[in-house]
Parts: structure tokens; sequence; C-alpha cells
């Protein structure tokens, strides 16, 4: 499969020999189902042959290649080249399809010589086991749990036993100062968290988590920012549904604009979950919890329209997928991006520029639409009901007539 990128004899002469040289077609096939170009995929084999050739001038067979040699390789390569595009993407590539294969060892374990990282993990282990958290709450907490354990690191050992309440202020006084109050309220929650966690693990005397300081929670305090539906649909007219990205784009948007999704619910929505025959789509929302909504049928034709003309053909399950090879799920902060992007084309000047914007937008449209606050958290899919109630306050007209005159005001 080299051929399908190179057709130059000699260099497929020198692609075959060398530790790498049997697995080269292999890696070549790989490329072509991500679906790399020709001009791209030449590239990788370029750097890929680089590397097996110094690994054969280093003497090194294939199961000794490692993230150590890789590094190595990488520092040679730049006293003789000044390019390295695309270097570390290629060889963490290479390693990961290797180890897939089992030709190669596994990556070394940071946690077998770095104690921030193993008690990290066993947090994360019981946070999964104990509390059943998502993935992407743990995922949350554990930047904060390695930044706070970073500070209490001395000599490759962690000084817990030591640990004082002012320790605690001082901590999250910083993240205050450097981050703003929402990460502080992360890292509150967390740090309490953590330390139950240590005191069940007999790692502290008593516990601490009282010596955590309390982040004023205004959550209701200011109004969820939202457009007007004129503007929501300015912001859909402004995708090129011409090319590829812009019916990819539209698609997202009409799925946060029409059913209120959530950028990971976007994220993680895979062609089986949707039921044409049905008319209706399968949402993973937070906490594992599964719904079935009805897909509205400007948001099938979208989709449908970018299955059919601007999906790539992949191996990957997800519904939207990269534009570039590889072809891969889009993260959480592409689809709100995508928002962000589609703000500034049709000239919106928004207070949010995230995709809960569109979500407060469907929200705020439907009470003022007559809709109660239990259909729209119904909607919305909230767990919680002071999670609805803060859209009570947007409709502000109606809240006025409400209002009770002030006692010996104005008549």
């Amino acid at each position: 499969m080299i051929e399908h990128f190179f057709s130059d004899p000699k260099f497929l002469c020198r692609c075959r020999s060398g530790p790498l040289g049997p697995h080269l077609p292999d890696f070549a096939s790989l490329l072509v189902r991500k679906g790399y170009t020709r001009y791209s995929g030449q590239g990788i084999i370029r750097i890929l042959v680089q590397l097996n050739h110094w690994l054969a001038a280093k003497g090194l067979s294939l199961r000794e290649l490692n993230e150590h040699q890789i590094e190595a390789f990488r520092k040679h390569r730049r006293k003789h080249l000044r390019s390295h595009h695309g270097e570390r993407g290629t060889c963490r590539l290479l390693l990961h399809t290797l180890r897939e294969a089992h030709l190669i060892g596994e990556a070394p374990d940071p946690a077998r010589c770095d104690p921030v990282e193993r008690l990290a993990r066993r947090y994360a282990d019981y946070l999964t086991q104990e509390r059943d958290l998502s993935q992407t709450t743990i995922g949350h907490r554990l930047p904060v749990v390695r930044e706070f354990l970073s500070g209490r690191s001395q000599s490759k050992k962690l000084r817990l036993d030591a640990l004082q309440p002012g320790d605690l202020s001082r901590f999250v006084l910083q993240t205050v100062q450097e981050r703003g109050r929402d990460h502080a309220q992360l890292v509150t929650t967390t740090l309490r968290s953590f330390l139950d966690f240590l005191y069940l693990e007999g790692r502290l005397k008593s516990p601490l988590r009282a010596a955590v300081p309390t982040v004023a929670n205004w959550r209701h305090l200011d109004l969820p920012g939202f457009l007007e539906p004129r503007q929501v649909e300015r912001l859909l007219q402004s995708c090129d549904r011409s090319n590829i990205g812009g019916r990819r784009d539209y698609a997202i948007l009409l799925l946060l604009a029409r059913l209120g999704l959530r950028a990971h619910e976007v994220r993680h929505l895979t062609l089986d979950d949707i039921k044409w025959a049905s008319g209706e789509v399968l949402i993973r929302g937070k906490g594992g919890r599964e719904d079935r909504l009805p897909l509205p049928s400007d948001v099938g034709r979208a989709m449908a329209a970018y299955l059919k003309e601007g999906r790539p053909p992949c191996s990957c399950r997800r519904v939207f997928v990269r534009l570039l090879a590889p072809y891969e799920g889009l993260t959480s902060s592409t689809i709100a991006s995508v928002v962000e992007r589609a703000l500034g084309r049709a000239q919106i000047c928004a207070p949010h520029k995230g995709a809960h914007l569109l979500r407060h937008s469907l929200a705020t449209r439907m009470l003022r639409g007559g809709a109660s606050l239990t259909q729209i958290g119904q909607i919305l899919r909230h767990q919680r009901t002071d999670t609805t109630e803060i859209y009570a306050r947007v409709d502000q007209k109606a809240l006025r007539a409400l209002a009770q005159p002030w006692p010996g005001g104005v008549q």
C-alpha cells in the first residue's frame, strides 16, 4: 500500500529495509483508511523512513522502540532538519498502532515512579467504583488534584501528614485570583471530595473537608445569555451549505438550536443513535442518562444532507467527524467553536459564545411562547428543578406584571 503514496522504486526499496520495513505497508494502509491524502501521507511516511534508518544506525530492534527512543530520534532530527511538522503526531500514531498489534511493549506507566500520579489514579478509581461518577466529571477533577498534590511533593515524597487548613485556603485563594470564580467552585468541590478520600485511605488523621473555604455561589445572579429567534435564524443562515464544512456545521447548529442539546451530547451522537424509521434520536446525557427525542424534519434533512454529501467515508461511528484526516469524532470544544465562528459570520455580539447559548435561547423562546418550567425542564432533560427555575427570570415582562406596588409609593 506504500505504492499509493510513492512510485519511486529506490524509495520503495528503502521502505522495505530496517526494523520498521516489514510493517510500513500495513501502516500505509492505515493512513488510507483514516482518509489521509496522498500529499499528507507522503510526509508521514518520510518521517517513518527516517526513524527506520535511525533505528538501524543505532542497532536497535523494533521491540526496543518506545517513548524514550522516540524522544532521542526527535532530538536527532531537530539537529539536522528545520521542519518538524507532523512529527509528534506521526510518532504517537506509530507507537499506538504497533502496541495494538503487540509488536512493542506497553507504554511506560508514569504512576510507577510518580507518587502524585499514583495517588491521583487511586482517587480516580474511588470516584468510579465508590461514587459512580462519569468519566467526564472525573476528567475535570483530576487536574485539580494533580495541581494540589504537586505543591505537596518534595523529593518524590508526598507530605500529606503535615497538611494544615491554611494550606487549603492558600490553594483556593490562589485559584480564585488566577482563574476566576467558576474554576474556584470546581476546586473547592474537588478538594472536599479528595480530602474525604484521603481520610478513608488513612492518609489523614482527621477529616479536613470543613477547612476548605466556601466560594459564593451566585447561581441565579446573572440572567442566562440567549439570542432572539431572528438572531438564531441569522446564525443558521450564516452556514455555507454548498461545501462540506457548512453542511456539517449547519446540522450541528440545528441540533443545538432545535433540540437544546449540550456540546458533549452532540459530540457522542453515533450513526446508530439516529432512528430514521421512527423519526427519533437517542441522546446520551449526564450521568449515563439516555433519552429518545423526536427528530424535527428540518434537523433530519440537515443531518441526511451532511451524511450523504459531506461526511467522509471512515470507520468512525460518530456522526460528526473532522473535516481533515484523521477522520475522528469532534471534541466538545470543537463544537463550541462551531457556534463561535457562526456568531462571527452572522456579526452577532452575544454575551456567551459556547454551545449552551443556543440551549438557553431555546428555553427562553419556549418560556415566551407559554411553556411551563416543567415542560422546559423535560425538553432540556434537567435532573433538578432549580436548574430550570433560572429561566423564570428571563421573561422580565411577565415578572413585571406579577410585581406588587410598593406600599406608600407612586400610584
